[in-house]
């Protein structure tokens, strides 16, 4: 299942963001793609404040990979920014793998690593739109099919 829509500004991705928090659970993998500056962290802001975080989500790109937990969210969720990583085999030292299982991912710049490393995931890429807001293309996999449809 996949899809298009329009995100008119940040306050708009965020609250695509906090609609998929409902349906979020662990060994859930959402791959967030696009430039700089496309909304991939305002989205994972939006999940992230839905799930309970109080006060603004960090970006992960200096610390790669930001874990949250109980009492701050109501399930772990990892947050991570790929963008810095060079080799599909720095992936092990961070251990997206083991946090699978009791963890949901969002990843940033997913794209940085082999796409048979990501086990059922909903892709999320995010565009410049021609007037001036975001386009969101997104793809379920079977697993997200019927949890999730943006709109």
């Amino acid at each position: 299942m996949s899809g298009e829509l329009f995100l008119a500004d940040a306050a708009a991705t965020e609250a695509l963001g906090r609609s998929l928090a409902p349906v979020l659970r662990a060994g859930d993998v959402v791959l967030l793609s696009g430039g700089l500056g496309m909304g991939k962290t305002s989205f994972a802001r939006g999940v992230l404040s839905a799930l309970g975080l109080a006060g603004e989500a960090p970006s992960p790109t200096f610390a790669i990979v930001q874990p949250y937990a109980p009492p701050e969210l109501r399930m772990p969720v990892v947050h991570a920014d790929l963008y810095r990583i060079e080799d599909a085999g720095e992936l092990d030292e961070l251990g997206l793998d083991d946090a699978l299982y009791d963890s949901a991912l969002l990843v940033e710049w997913p794209e940085r690593v082999p796409a048979h490393f990501w086990r059922d995931p909903l892709l999320l890429t995010f565009a410049a739109g021609q007037s001036g807001g975001r386009r969101l293309t997104w793809h379920a996999s079977a697993a997200w099919e019927r949890r999730w449809a943006p709109r």
